[in-house]
């Protein structure tokens, strides 16, 4: 027979444990202290609350001074001590909300003891300052540290006042009340913390997203240069191997060098697609149509009309014979730009300006419509993703905004690379 397996005893703490870790971290200061509470990050809401809150301090400070001196005709130093104790904490207890609660804990106690006997052993405004920093205690604390806080209260304050005259069920009620603030600011603390988070999770959602688009577009238009790069490949490979036939008393060197050209051709064009293969989705084949350049502007502004844009198209300079890249690329700019304002601006005028410079070429896309700045696409288009990729990697420049006259404008200086 087999005998019988021992599990190890679980590692994990009982309640009890537990209770005495957070009576600890909420009795003895340390690193583990919460420095600040969360507060509204706008001015306008951040300001009118330290204002409250200094408000609150100085009134429940004063009534915790004078209550016992006009009401219960008790000393004045010993009041003022006691006062200043149990309210005044108020004040920092935004910033260091436990070491507030320690010291206005350490005063309600000091009052239950020495002001001992009757239905109330503190000022009502005592107590309430207290509440208050409890509230800021459990916006600020973990769970654990906010249940020795809360023990700490119930077993340390109003267990001592009802030893000294308070009655059991007010007792109760105070402990009651206790509690509720720690709930109401726990989960006050913890949605302010859930939404922290969310933020934080949603700016690295839109950072990979954005590191994404990127990746997607510089794999699109690796694909797309691909054709043009697989041209010229394929030419200098076809020039090579008909070279010996064109020239029949060609040396044998120079035929060898003839096959050492063809066959290094043949072999970047081979790496070239199998790269660019894997570059594609597994349902995406490769295009069979050439490329697109800038002499299928027309088609564009065309299609622009049969969208609802007002299009026209300036060219300015003298055409001249453009790098593939250049071209290509030119193309895609004034493409997505067009998209752009029908997406954005429907119905808007575009004006559409192809300008061929000494150096660049310059392409100028803007409209006239009312409109927010688009969004960055994250996958599937180009947008202003592609648009800069495609300038950088030509080295040329990339301009977008609204207009002060109204619209927005796309502006690209493209080197020609020759």
């Amino acid at each position: 027979m087999n005998e019988p397996t021992h599990l190890p005893p679980q590692d994990t703490p009982n309640d009890h444990v537990r209770l005495l870790h957070g009576v600890r971290a909420a009795v003895i200061p340390g690193p583990h202290d919460p420095r600040t509470v969360p507060l509204p990050p706008r001015p306008w809401l951040r300001v009118p609350l330290l204002l409250l809150l200094l408000a609150m301090t100085i009134g429940f400070t004063g009534g915790s001074i004078a209550i016992p001196i006009e009401v219960d005709g008790r000393n004045g130093a010993v009041s003022t001590l006691l006062g200043v104790l149990q309210a005044a904490p108020l004040l920092f207890a935004v910033r260091r909300p436990l070491a507030a609660w320690r010291i206005s804990a350490s005063g309600l106690l000091l009052g239950a003891v020495l002001m001992h006997g009757g239905f109330w052993p503190w000022p009502v405004t005592s107590f309430l300052a207290h509440l208050v920093i409890l509230f800021f205690v459990s916006m600020a604390c973990d769970r654990e540290t906010l249940v020795g806080v809360g023990a700490v209260v119930i077993a340390g304050l109003i267990g001592p006042a009802v030893l000294a005259g308070m009655p059991g069920w007010f007792g109760a009620i105070l402990a009651g009340i206790v509690l509720i603030v720690l709930s109401f600011g726990d989960a006050v603390g913890g949605r302010r913390t859930a939404e922290a988070i969310l933020r934080e999770q949603e700016e690295l959602r839109r950072q990979d997203l954005a590191r994404q688009a990127v990746l997607e577009e510089r794999a699109r238009i690796a694909r797309e240069l691909h054709d043009v790069v697989a041209h010229h490949m394929s030419v200098i490979a076809m020039q090579a191997e008909a070279a010996p036939y064109k020239i029949p008393e060609l040396p044998d060197a120079a035929r060898q060098t003839f096959e050492v050209v063809r066959d290094a051709a043949r072999d970047a064009l081979t790496e070239t697609r199998r790269v660019v293969g894997l570059l594609r989705s597994d349902d995406e084949g490769a295009e069979r149509a050439p490329q697109p350049g800038l002499e299928r502007m027309d088609e564009l502004a065309a299609g622009a009309r049969r969208s609802g844009l007002a299009a026209s198209v300036a060219m300015v300079g003298v055409p001249r014979q453009l790098a593939a890249g250049v071209d290509l690329s030119a193309f895609r700019i004034v493409q997505e730009s067009l998209s752009n304002a029908a997406r954005y601006a429907p119905g808007a005028r575009v004006w559409i300006e192809v300008r061929y410079g000494r150096d660049r070429l310059r392409i100028s896309v803007t409209d006239d419509g009312a409109r927010t700045e688009p969004e960055e696409s994250h996958g599937g288009g180009h947008g202003l993703v592609g648009m800069h990729e495609r300038v950088t990697m030509l080295g040329g420049t990339l301009a977008t905004g609204p207009r002060e006259e109204g619209g927005w404008s796309v502006v690209a200086e493209l080197p020609y690379g020759e």
